[in-house]
């Protein structure tokens, strides 16, 4: 097994991090495992910088178990924010290749999706930043907007192409004098969907505050009046009918990240 996972990332790290690496990985393992569980999970394997560590796995029902995953998706946010970086871009894809119609995805059905008045809907700025005023969709409109044609590849296993346009979010970063070494930036919406992410992502260049999809005002179904595009995150990074941007150091998870999804959520 640390043969195979040396192998897999060799490539990336030097030698010298690579058994650093995975000498963490084998002492989380052990560390929270039984015996006959231990086993079982080192059969199964283990995937470095992907969404899930194990896959169909039924080695017990012991809470050891539960506890070693939480430390292995952990160990796995790291390995991904190692491998993240400003200069590496997600692929951009032609127009002709949009998907149409673009899949609706959320936790509820399509005719659930809040129905919010762009009037009065303002974006509120919390935490580390020194200029906190509101956000009208007006104003928002008349910043300098860039598109770009991305894949949005979901958990689920099915990805599709869209085209998103919007605010670069580092731009909004350093307008709103946001304290740009601070760990994390959250979101709260208006579906009550919450989520967060690392500074790195935020400040990518890919990264929107995305305003209109396919060159069009964003329809609700897709986060109206404004969504978070990712194209280097997977797709329940990417929250819509956002309300709330806080920049903080404070930790604060994810609607789906509390129910056991990993929280770099790389793509």
């Amino acid at each position: 097994m640390k043969n195979i996972i040396k192998k897999s990332i060799s490539q990336i790290f030097s030698p010298s991090d690579s058994e650093a690496i995975v000498q963490e990985a084998q002492k989380q393992i052990v560390r929270q495992l039984d015996a006959p569980s231990r086993r079982l999970f080192l059969q199964r394997g283990l995937t470095l910088g992907g969404v899930a560590m194990l896959t169909g796995c039924d080695i017990s029902d012991n809470a050891s178990v539960e506890t070693a995953l939480g430390k292995i998706s952990g160990f796995n946010d790291r390995v991904q924010g190692w491998l993240f970086g400003s200069v590496r871009l997600a692929p951009e894809y032609a127009e002709s290749m949009i998907t149409r119609p673009f899949p609706f995805n959320a936790f509820y059905a399509e005719d659930d999706a809040p129905d919010i008045d762009g009037n009065a809907w303002r974006l509120k700025v919390a935490g580390l930043a020194l200029d906190k005023r509101e956000w009208s969709l007006p104003t928002l409109y008349k910043m300098a907007q860039v598109s770009q044609v991305t894949r949005h590849i979901c958990v689920e296993g099915w990805s599709a192409i869209g085209k998103w346009g919007g605010v670069p979010f580092g731009d909004f970063l350093r307008l709103i004098g946001a304290d740009l070494s601070a760990e994390y930036v959250s979101f709260k919406c208006a579906d009550e969907y919450y989520t967060s992410i690392d500074m790195a992502t935020a400040l990518h260049p890919q990264t929107l505050l995305a305003l209109t999809y396919d060159g069009q005002i964003l329809p609700r179904k897709y986060g109206f009046p404004m969504k978070l595009r990712m194209p280097t995150k997977l797709g329940y990074k990417n929250p819509k009918h956002i309300e709330v941007i806080e920049i903080t150091n404070k930790f604060t998870g994810g609607y789906w990240e509390d129910q056991g999804y990993n929280w770099f959520g790389g793509s």
